[in-house]
């Protein structure tokens, strides 16, 4: 290559447009809710590099001295994820909101910025008595979420209350999250006879379909635990179909859902299995159909005449209710229906036994 065509390739290469590289946060902002005075609190950012390329975390300066901070000292790949914890000594009390600027090697040189808010105070209120349910040392408000009449785009959060009762500082967090739900544990770690919260988060976006979807995940001690019954936590999530687009006349020529009774009562008086009926009739104009039929629990077997009536027919729900099977359930048994009726998406059945 002569002297001429290597500059040339040097412009050409200098021409190139410079792919930058994209920090992204999870969330910007934590919540630590209340925290006791000179107890220090612990905010985890979930970050990730967007970009091709690896990068670097050059400086990461906070709003006060008060803020401890951790963060990857080596490169970040591209498409990796990792965790920025900033850590507030809590020596003040009343309010607080700390953020903190987060500069990297790559992009337009402008830092993200990621905050953590709560209330210090004098005294924490002692939750002894609130939490029910036993994971090992540490004690939970409640060991079922339910995700109700979620539409497509919604990110609802829930919120499960926990307490360390033993006698060494625990690292909580949420094992085997499926890729539409995310979790974060506040603080990060909870010491001896203190209380935290761990917050789950649906994206209604990766959900593969309409109606009901159930899953487990398994509230740990430490990273690392064991997964078993004992530790597991029910997730259910019922997203609905959208009819924002359809107009007041189209409605009018909807189908219309009636059912001869939305529960059923079963009285097994000795007998390990009981049958019911529910009539379902279109009284709508156009056909209704059942897009899903689920049940939230085991311990019952629906039948359905047809998924689809045309405008005046009817069809029957048939349950068969086995009584030993329900006992074992901790979730109140019901029967789930999606349709295209625009009044009634969702339809439930509830079951109640005797």
């Amino acid at each position: 290559m002569d002297r001429k065509t290597a500059i040339l390739a040097l412009l050409a290469c200098a021409a190139l447009p410079v792919q930058a590289q994209r920090l992204t946060v999870e969330k910007e902002t934590v919540d630590c809710g209340t925290v006791g005075y000179e107890s220090p609190v612990t905010a985890v950012f979930e970050l990730r590099n967007e970009g091709p390329g690896p990068l670097n975390i050059t400086d990461v300066r906070t709003s006060c001295g008060c803020v401890g901070v951790e963060y990857p000292k080596d490169g970040v790949q591209g498409g990796e994820k990792f965790k920025v914890r900033l850590t507030y000594d809590s020596r003040q009390l009343g309010h607080f909101f700390k953020q903190a600027a987060i500069y990297t090697d790559g992009g337009d040189g402008k830092p993200l910025y990621v905050t953590m808010r709560g209330i210090v105070a004098a005294e924490v209120a002692d939750y002894t008595g609130t939490y029910p349910y036993v994971f090992d040392d540490l004690r939970a408000d409640k060991n079922e979420l339910e995700f109700d009449d979620v539409n497509k785009g919604d990110r609802p959060e829930l919120k499960i209350f926990i307490r360390n009762t033993g006698s060494k500082t625990l690292q909580p967090n949420i094992m085997h999250l499926p890729p539409y739900l995310s979790a974060a544990v506040t603080p990060e770690k909870l010491r001896p006879g203190h209380a935290g919260r761990i917050s789950i988060t649906l994206n209604s976006d990766k959900l593969y379909d309409y109606g009901l979807t159930q899953t487990s995940v398994y509230l740990a001690n430490e990273p690392g635990d064991s997964v078993s019954r004992d530790n597991d936590i029910r997730v259910s999530s019922v997203l609905l179909p959208g009819f924002d687009g359809m107009t007041d006349e189209a409605k009018k020529f909807a189908p219309k859902m009636s059912l001869s009774a939305d529960s059923l009562v079963f009285d097994f008086g000795g007998r390990k299995r009981k049958k019911g009926e529910i009539r379902i009739t279109n009284n709508g104009r156009s056909a209704l159909k059942i897009r899903s039929l689920q049940m939230f629990t085991g311990g019952l077997k629906v039948t359905l005449g047809k998924r689809e009536l045309e405008a005046g027919e009817s069809t029957t729900l048939k349950v068969t209710a086995y009584r030993d099977e329900l006992k074992e359930e901790r979730t109140r048994p019901r029967i789930l229906m999606i349709t295209n009726d625009p009044e009634r998406a969702k339809v439930v059945v509830r079951i109640k036994t005797k």
